[in-house]
């Protein structure tokens, strides 16, 4: 707290000795008591003390929430207390210089924080198979490659006791049991380790849930995987916002798009497709063309692929930066989808996946996106299991604030190459009889 008092004075001082309006400097001094107490409070009710269990850029997010919250309450009390004149202007100032120094005192106390975090000895808990699908993973990940100590497939062996007290990461496949996992949470909250646990529907269906109760007993009532109306008024009206504003100024990039597909390969400028939307109703998707004319007449339907030799060479460029997808707000203005939301599939692929994927059809619950949560957390070969998770846990989410959070984090996906790359091999299964592996 007492970075943000030194921060909400130096700003009003920076503010008031550089104004070239005469003014009663012991009044401000005055009322910044008053200011600190409610940036105080605002960080206290944001949750800005406890940095571990966010993304930077929630931080930040959150951050700039307080500061709008500081302004208006400030011209609230200056508009009550009519004998300080309190000048807008100076307020603005001094609330944008605050936010950088608690914008910067912060991307410190977050890095620092999960810096702390970062788990030297990991535990993996689960079957063979789905061991070694977690493990390949694991591999590529900056902070986990090098700290997988123990791999434990047989929980009724029972040495996971002694292996968790030695290490600060515990990791729970989705195939546990719920009595195993039961176990072994209340072990790891016992000793005081960070527990990750790969979801499955059940779980995430449980994550969000209202308290009940029948008589005396307490009960878990699940929300409907949806959003509220009043969620799905304002996602409209942001989309709608969002949508004319980007489409009014790519049209020149669209422009320039159209000739480039024009002149490298015969036929339209843009790809209509058939796409399931909202509730399973069937839709025209719009993207520019990236592949030559009748790419699929020989084959039927089948999902792109690295190198797949139907993408054309301007195809290829537009693909990788998801310009392709820019057309799709034509279909946010009609009103058919989302800017974002799960990808639409065509309906030979859902079909396929509902059957593999009961959950699948969940997704249709909201309308489908430009981009979505799938997209910006996983890659374009994330196993179709691991986006229908990240789908249902947005749709428990979906509101205006998720959206801002996912459009600001799309950009991403525009700089990472393996965001926008095709279905790749599956890692081989890996045939082992070892009840317990060190590493």
């Amino acid at each position: 707290m007492a970075i943000v008092a030194v921060s909400s004075y130096i700003a009003m001082c920076i503010v008031v000795a550089y104004s070239a309006v005469d003014l009663d400097i012991e009044l401000y001094h005055r009322m910044l008591p008053v200011m600190l107490s409610i940036v105080g409070l605002l960080v206290v009710f944001e949750g800005l003390l406890s940095l571990k269990r966010k993304k930077q850029i929630e931080v930040m997010l959150d951050l700039a929430i307080a500061m709008v919250k500081m302004f208006i309450i400030m011209m609230a009390i200056s508009f009550f207390l009519r004998e300080f004149a309190y000048s807008r202007s100076i307020l603005i100032l001094a609330t944008m210089i605050q936010f950088v120094g608690l914008a910067f005192w912060y991307s410190l106390w977050w890095q620092f924080e999960h810096h702390e975090m970062i788990p030297r000895k990991v535990l993996v808990m689960g079957s063979v198979d789905e061991n070694h699908r977690l493990l390949t993973h694991l591999r590529t990940n900056t902070y986990l490659k090098d700290h997988v100590k123990y791999i434990c497939p047989d929980y009724d062996g029972g040495q996971w006791r002694a292996f968790i007290k030695d290490v600060d990461l515990v990791i729970l496949s989705t195939e546990m049991h719920l009595n195993q996992k039961a176990e072994m949470l209340h072990y790891c909250q016992i000793n005081n380790k960070q527990v990750f646990i790969l979801p499955n529907f059940y779980e995430l269906y449980c994550s969000k849930v209202d308290l009940d109760k029948i008589d005396d007993i307490p009960v878990f009532r699940p929300r409907y995987l949806g959003p509220t109306a009043e969620q799905r008024i304002l996602k409209r009206f942001l989309d709608i916002s969002i949508a004319t504003i980007v489409t009014v100024a790519l049209i020149p990039i669209f422009v320039l798009i159209a000739i480039a597909i024009r002149v490298d390969s015969p036929g339209p400028i843009f790809f209509t497709q058939r796409r399931v939307g909202q509730y399973e109703k069937e839709f025209s998707i719009f993207k520019f063309r990236t592949m030559c004319v009748d790419a699929e007449k020989q084959t039927g339907p089948v999902l792109a692929t690295i190198d797949d030799p139907r993408i054309t060479r301007v195809g290829r460029f537009i693909r990788a930066t998801r310009i392709d997808e820019l057309p799709q707000l034509i279909n946010v203005l009609i009103g058919n989808m989302s800017i974002v939301g799960p990808r639409p599939e065509r309906a030979f692929f859902v079909e396929m996946l509902k059957k593999e994927l009961p959950e699948y059809i969940h997704r249709s619950n909201v309308k489908p996106g430009i981009t979505g949560m799938a997209q910006v957390y996983g890659k374009y070969n994330t196993s179709p299991y691991s986006k229908l998770i990240y789908d249902l846990i947005y749709i428990q989410k979906c509101n205006v604030l998720t959206d801002l959070m996912i459009m600001l984090k799309t950009v991403r996906v525009l700089v990472y190459k393996e965001h926008s790359e095709g279905v790749g091999a599956e890692c081989p299964k890996r045939n082992t009889s070892d009840v317990l592996n060190k590493m």
